[in-house]
């Protein structure tokens, strides 16, 4: 079996893979809106590299082609009749590696709709899809402890440097509230990185952000920006939420790795005030953006703290444009910019 490597999110794009929104229970009484600002997304970053939109039906791809039209968006897009049941992407899509040879193939978990919803079949799927379209070789991995079933995994809940150090949480993973890989433990999730990601060092960090409805997806909280450099989404004030003490248990950890690694540096970057819909918490958090080629895509959320996070990242990659996304209604689906796209690295 070949070698894999998983590449960092900054490593050069063949392509962004979305889909086009189409699911109301989503976006409860707020799927309106939800397809404008995936327009907008797509008018971004098609200025940069090459968009691939899977559409769930002729319906969703005729509103697709006039809302891209509306923003101007005309080249560099392509579309792609694909069912899906939702539109996370990062989540259900595979996770594009490289071979030894630097040939790209897709790392095709297993997808359960994060242990949470029923109708989830469509989006089991949308590996072969992308397989058919791209012609890249797809992998199945088994579980390491179970040859005989496949690996649960989503792409929001592994983070690399892509020099062989991964980021996760213990939540996502460990925890009792999930149950993707029932009794695989640290050291086989361990093995399993080794293998299908080339990871040789995997920092275990805590609990994820508050609202998170994937239950502790790295995505929302820690980042890599450079080999080396995290940036952490940290609470500050104790008084505000429960963000604070798990922001304070995750610098922790990662202090911890940094002692082991002197070259191991960390950022804070601040949350936004809490986003809340009918009640309920939402996981608003900057650390929800998405790197591509020469640009940045951030989310944002009418608040003071937009401009510290979006300079912050600024500083960190100077290499690239670091655009806001308004994503206060596009949060109420439990996600915003990283969660809906997922990167195709070039060959390498």
């Amino acid at each position: 079996m070949p070698r894999f490597t998983f590449p960092a999110e900054w490593s050069r794009h063949d392509a962004t893979w979305l889909a086009w929104p189409h699911h109301e229970p989503d976006w409860p009484g707020k799927l309106g809106p939800i397809p404008w600002v995936y327009a907008e997304i797509a008018r971004v970053l098609a200025q940069y590299e090459r968009v691939e939109i899977l559409c769930h039906d002729e319906q969703v791809r005729a509103d697709c082609e006039e809302q891209l039209r509306a923003h101007g968006v005309s080249q560099n897009v392509r579309l792609h009749l694909v069912p899906t049941d939702r539109v996370w992407l990062r989540d259900s899509a595979p996770t594009f590696v490289h071979d030894e040879a630097g040939r790209v193939h897709l790392m095709n978990w297993a997808f359960n709709a994060w242990a949470k919803y029923p109708n989830f079949a469509r989006d089991a799927e949308v590996g072969r899809a992308i397989e058919r379209i791209t012609g890249l070789p797809r992998q199945e991995p088994a579980r390491p402890d179970e040859p005989s079933a496949r690996l649960v995994l989503e792409g929001g809940g592994i983070e690399t440097d892509g020099e062989g150090t991964l980021l996760v949480t213990e939540e996502w993973l460990l925890s009792d509230v999930q149950v993707r890989n029932p009794g695989m433990d640290r050291d086989a999730y361990e093995r399993a990185f080794r293998e299908h990601l080339g990871i040789r060092e995997t920092i275990w960090l805590g609990e994820g952000c508050v609202g998170d409805d994937t239950h502790g997806h790295v995505d929302d909280i820690a980042r890599f920006v450079a080999p080396g450099v995290i940036v952490l989404a940290y609470e500050e004030d104790p008084a505000d939420d429960e963000n604070h003490r798990r922001s304070v248990d995750n610098m922790r950890r990662l202090e911890l790795a940094g002692a082991a690694n002197a070259a191991l540096k960390i950022v804070r970057l601040p949350f936004p005030r809490p986003v809340t819909m009918n009640g309920d918490r939402l996981p608003a958090s900057y650390a929800n953006f998405y790197i591509a080629n020469g640009v940045v895509i951030v989310p944002t959320f009418n608040d003071r703290n937009d401009r510290i996070a979006l300079n912050a990242l600024a500083e960190l990659m100077p290499d690239r444009h670091v655009v806001g996304i308004h994503a206060v209604d596009l949060v109420w689906g439990f996600g915003t910019l990283h969660c809906l796209t997922q990167q195709q690295p070039a060959p390498r």
